[in-house]
């Protein structure tokens, strides 16, 4: 069998390293991007992390190595291979090499259903565990967020909530220089903790704020702190996050502390696994043991972790659409929705005091697209409304105006809505509001898809169009 060396225009089918064939790609990154890899050696399936040709002068990657090397636990996704190789055009490439895990991550599995408090427990649990190991071989994450969270699905219908920790990027190490510099905020913005948003000293402790962010938006389904670098350490360092006082009092005590802006009132190690462990007693008590992580109707495994242009939309733009458009009618609920294939993935924005409810009911059901804007004044009236069980059931909508995400050629991949408990009314004024906020929407989907296209990563997965249907149609499949 001939050997081919990896180059950047189209590594997929090739072999890198003289061993690991690429098959497809899972994950994209500003510095690397992640393949589904066959390793031809021991005739396995693994994930190989490449880095970009060309990006920084090789210590964050280097740190990385050193850092992985220095690990082994469980609830990580170690690295079993690593190294330099030289691809067709003769560039040293960097990569690691790690195990393929089957399932998704915490953030696509946000989109599919809500969590229940036991699973949420359970992979609280996990990453305490894995947090307590890692902060005891004096290494740092700083990086703690939902895509950084892998949960394993084992194919046997297990009830038990498993999640690994990945992505040792920027993590800080005894052994590594630390080259953030003084004053400078590394990591995700949604979920800095107040430290790391200030510049101050980053401990174990930021880990373990981030994770309580985590956690948190398990439960609303938002994130607490929505927004650019400078938006999100504003507010965080303004105010503590909104506990919902629906939760149970050991959830809201928890999660309280835990994201405390004083690192030294959050728990940490063997306290923090302790508590969670209880969590998990309690909560195992409230749900049934046949509950099951992943939706039954989910996609088999590849689909659920191929990245296309739809799996890296620009989460954050779309949150602030989302709160705009609500507010723009003084409503309680907004969503953004875009259909791919057979699957529907939105974003929705609510108050608090429906967060409870709207988490025990599938509004992708509220968001089927159409070619037209549409309006319901009051559901209870209207026959396109009879027998919803978002207008008849706990939510009891009234309200209901809905405009079309369109592309420039005219197909309709999907729908901004705005919904109220109370009747409404929508001027033409109203509308066309609404109208601008989609193309805004729809173009910086298009400048994301484009982007991929340019770097060459385009999957060809361009949304169908969707028929229209009736308001609060029954029968919409998501993911």
């Amino acid at each position: 069998m001939a050997t081919h060396h990896v180059g950047d225009d189209d590594p997929v089918g090739q072999v890198f390293a003289n061993r690991y064939r690429l098959d497809s790609a899972i994950g994209r990154g500003g510095m690397a991007t992640v393949y589904r890899a066959h390793d031809e050696a021991l005739g396995r399936q693994v994930a190989v992390k490449l880095f970009h040709a060309g990006v920084g002068d090789g210590a964050p990657q280097e740190s990385e190595f050193v850092v992985l090397a220095s690990l082994d636990h469980h609830g990580l996704v170690t690295m079993i291979d690593a190294g330099v190789a030289r691809d067709s055009s003769g560039r040293a490439r960097r990569f690691i090499v790690m195990p393929l895990v089957n399932g998704t991550n915490l953030q696509t599995r946000l989109f599919e259903a809500p969590i229940s408090g036991r699973h949420i427990g359970e992979i609280g649990y996990d990453m305490a565990e894995v947090l307590e190991y890692v902060h005891g071989q004096r290494v740092i994450h700083r990086d703690i967020k939902p895509s950084n969270i892998l949960l394993v699905d084992y194919g046997n219908g297990a009830t038990r909530a498993r999640a690994k920790l990945t992505d040792f990027g920027i993590a800080l190490s005894d052994d590594v220089e630390r080259m953030t510099a003084e004053g400078m905020t590394t990591g995700t913005a949604a979920y800095l903790s107040p430290e790391q948003a200030s510049g101050g000293e980053v401990t174990g402790a930021t880990d373990i704020y981030s994770l309580g962010l985590v956690l948190l938006e398990c439960f609303t389904l938002r994130k607490e702190f929505p927004g650019s670098m400078v938006e999100t350490a504003v507010a965080r360092l303004g105010r503590d996050p909104r506990i919902p006082e629906e939760l149970p009092e050991r959830w809201r005590t928890l999660l309280r502390a835990m994201t405390s802006r004083a690192p030294g009132d959050r728990p940490q190690g063997r306290e923090l696994v302790s508590i969670l462990k209880q969590i998990v007693i309690a909560e195992s008590g409230r749900h049934k043991d046949t509950e099951v992580l992943f939706p039954a109707d989910r996609a088999d495994d590849q689909a659920a972790v191929e990245a296309t242009a739809l799996d890296t939309l620009p989460t954050e733009a779309l949150d602030r659409a989302t709160a705009m458009a609500a507010r723009m009618f003084a409503a309680p609920i907004s969503i953004v929705s875009v259909v791919d294939h057979d699957r529907t993935w939105f974003t929705s924005h609510y108050g608090a005091d429906v967060a409870r409810i709207a988490r025990e009911v599938d509004l992708s059901k509220a968001t089927v697209p159409q070619d037209e804007p549409v309006v319901v004044e009051d559901a209870r009236l209207d026959a396109r409304a009879q027998g919803s069980s978002l207008v008849e059931g706990p939510l009891a909508l009234r309200f209901y105006v809905g405009v079309p995400l369109k592309r420039q050629d005219g197909q309709v991949i999907g729908t901004l809505s705005v919904l109220d408990f109370k009747p409404g009314s929508a001027s033409q004024a109203d509308i066309e509001n609404l109208q601008d906020l989609a193309a805004i929407i729809v173009s910086q989907l298009e400048l994301r898809r484009e982007g991929l296209r340019w770097a060459g990563e385009g999957s060809g997965n361009i949304p169908t169009p969707v028929p229209a249907a009736s308001v609060f149609r029954e029968d919409v499949q998501s993911a």
